[in-house]
């Protein structure tokens, strides 16, 4: 009769010692028995993570070599582990999804063209007007806070021209390095609040710890504050108390600098003398590659080379407007622009470029009679933007503006 029970060998064969300490050093590398029991099969019907002997040197066999010491019964094995790094790209994926074959977006900025007689004429960017025209249509699509709250249309209408002009002023040189929302808080809070109202006589007759708690939420208010009350001293000893009608007189101001000047001129007086350029202004027109400046005064020099007088007064706002509702400084709503759907802007973001770091991890078990090597295969994935200067996006011509996109994302 057989018994109902067999007793296991008291000694293990060496194929199965190997077999249990290979399991061993297989856990060690992989982190636990489950990650190791779901690693993918290779085309040849091994695991991936599958453990395979370190070639043995010269004059051993295919085993490996054996180590003198031996290990103590219950003691864990010493584990080394090596770790290697390889890098793949892929190819990028441009999105949104054109049909037919696409044209590469590119920077195309003003030229300089020079003629037989010696003179010196600006050739504008080619589709300038298609861009402007889109920017308009999508500036009129969504409203952004310089059209509420905009230095222009901050001054109290019912007071006196001398009075508003003054008020234009002010709000322009609280403005700089502050949220449009910020200002408008602050200028409306001294029309309804300082005392005898909110002119060029109540602000000379306020101490500086007063008018600072009427601005002390706008950047800079400790220097605005300062500025504010020498400004409002020169204008009462000479300009006969109200602000300059030159673009010289309003820089000879402090804190009045050519953005400010220009912007004032043209919401105070009137007139528009030149281009108010600020950050928007500057970050936009070189994004869409209309010249390579590194300075604001740049920018305007370029831009007033070329751009019809007309426009002068209308870009700002235009562009102020769309760096904060879709071209922001900071996350740039490419998806939702028209300019990169029809692949006018060489700057947008169009897709991503995925690289893949492949780690080899490889731990090497001693102390078993032998060395075994255990690889594992981590793989880590990188992102970044691809611009539309880089990859392909089709073009559209003016007389597309306003008709229904021929390109489906």
């Amino acid at each position: 009769m057989l018994a109902a029970s067999r007793r296991l060998p008291l000694r293990r064969t060496r194929a199965a010692t190997d077999t249990l300490n290979t399991v061993e050093a297989g856990r060690v590398a992989n982190g636990s028995a489950r990650e190791s029991a779901s690693a993918t099969r290779n085309g040849d019907g091994q695991s991936e993570s599958e453990l395979s002997s370190v070639p043995s040197e010269a004059g051993s066999d295919s085993r490996g070599a054996v180590v003198g010491r031996k290990r103590k019964r219950g003691q864990a094995a010493p584990v080394t582990v090596k770790r290697e790094l390889d890098e793949a790209e892929v190819a990028a994926v441009a999105s949104p999804r054109r049909q037919g074959k696409p044209k590469k977006a590119r920077r195309a900025p003003a030229k300089k063209i020079t003629g037989r007689d010696g003179s010196v004429k600006i050739e504008p960017p080619p589709n300038w007007e298609t861009i402007y025209a889109l920017t308009r249509e999508m500036r009129n699509e969504n409203v952004a806070p310089v059209d509420t709250m905009g230095c222009e249309s901050l001054a109290d209408r019912a007071a006196t021209p001398r009075d508003q002009r003054f008020q234009t002023l002010v709000s322009l040189m609280l403005s700089s390095q502050t949220k449009d929302t910020v200002t408008a808080v602050a200028i409306r809070g001294m029309q309804e609040r300082m005392p005898g109202g909110f002119n060029l006589e109540s602000v000379l007759a306020l101490e500086p710890p007063a008018l600072n708690a009427f601005i002390n939420k706008v950047g800079f208010h400790n220097l605005k504050t300062k500025y504010i009350k020498q400004a409002a001293e020169i204008l009462r000893d000479k300009w006969d108390s109200d602000i300059p009608d030159t673009i010289e007189g309003l820089t000879s101001l402090p804190g009045v600098g050519p953005k400010m000047a220009y912007l004032c001129m043209s919401a105070a007086w009137g007139r528009d003398e030149g281009i108010g350029v600020d950050v928007h202004v500057h970050r936009i027109t070189n994004l869409w590659g209309w010249h390579k400046t590194t300075k604001p005064e740049e920018t305007r020099a370029a831009l007033e080379s070329w751009l019809p007088k007309e426009k002068w007064h209308d870009i700002n706002n235009l562009l102020v407007g769309f760096g904060q509702t879709i071209c922001l400084p900071v996350g740039r709503r490419c998806g939702d622009c028209k300019l990169a759907e029809r692949g006018l802007c060489p700057s947008a973001v169009v897709g991503k470029k995925t690289t893949i770091k492949e780690e080899k991890v490889v731990a090497k078990v001693e102390g078993s009679g032998r060395d075994e090597n255990v690889s594992k295969k981590i793989m880590v994935v990188e992102q970044r933007d691809i611009k539309a200067g880089d990859a392909q996006c089709g073009l559209a011509d003016i007389e597309d503006i306003g008709r229904p996109s021929r390109y489906r994302r």
